[in-house]
């Protein structure tokens, strides 16, 4: 049956080449076995915020199946290089994004093109190797080196009139005194003028405490 699906074509392309496509499956599933680790066992478990945790599976996604294509397609440097400039004159219209949350989003992509672009002449040992030390050099720096670990926490909040940039210690203060944590940092999510109230996302070290709304 696969024999015969292999010699159909359509417009001159095969209908099913076996070999590569359990290539490219051996290599989706390890990046995504890698990613996940990175995401969802290290990055995750400090920070609540669901929103980069998307981010970064739809980028590294996306990376590889256009690394890939570019690799079996065997598109000219020249091509390639055109292609990322364009990428990198598009951003999201979206606030600046902590230090640490764009080298993780760098670190998945990265990881994304390495699972895709190796090729016959890297051998699977040195690609388990690559991927294994990114995973474990990640969790090394991130939880015992060089991490702070700074717990996410969006906070719905009354006193708008401490929301001006001239306030912002005062606010802090006043965040730190009604919660009792170590804030260190805080982002205006939303403000609502009906209601009187904001929502506030604050980083603070210490206990994870959940967030049940």
């Amino acid at each position: 049956m696969i024999e015969y699906l292999e010699q159909i074509s359509f417009f001159g392309a095969p209908l099913l080449d076996s070999s590569k496509l359990l290539e490219m499956l051996f290599r989706f599933s390890l990046n995504i076995l890698v990613t996940y680790i990175i995401v969802r066992k290290i990055y995750k478990p400090y920070r609540q915020d669901e929103s980069y945790v998307f981010t970064y599976f739809v980028f590294n996604l996306l990376i590889f199946f256009l690394c890939h294509i570019m690799s079996s397609l065997e598109l000219g440097i020249g091509f390639g290089f055109g292609l990322f400039a364009l990428f990198s004159i598009m951003r999201y219209r979206t606030n600046p994004i902590r230090i640490t949350e764009m080298t993780y989003l760098f670190l998945v992509v990265c990881v994304a093109v390495i699972n895709a672009l190796s090729n016959e002449t890297m051998s699977l040992a040195e690609l388990l190797f690559i991927n294994g030390s990114v995973v474990l050099g990640v969790y090394a720096f991130d939880t015992w080196l060089f991490g702070e670990h700074l717990h996410i926490q969006n906070i719905y909040y009354e006193r708008i009139d401490l929301i001006q940039p001239d306030k912002n210690e005062e606010l802090m203060q006043d965040l730190r005194l009604r919660t009792g944590l170590d804030i260190v940092e805080i982002e205006i999510q939303r403000i609502d003028f009906l209601t009187d109230s904001a929502v506030i996302k604050v980083y603070y070290r210490g206990v994870k405490r959940i967030n049940k709304n």
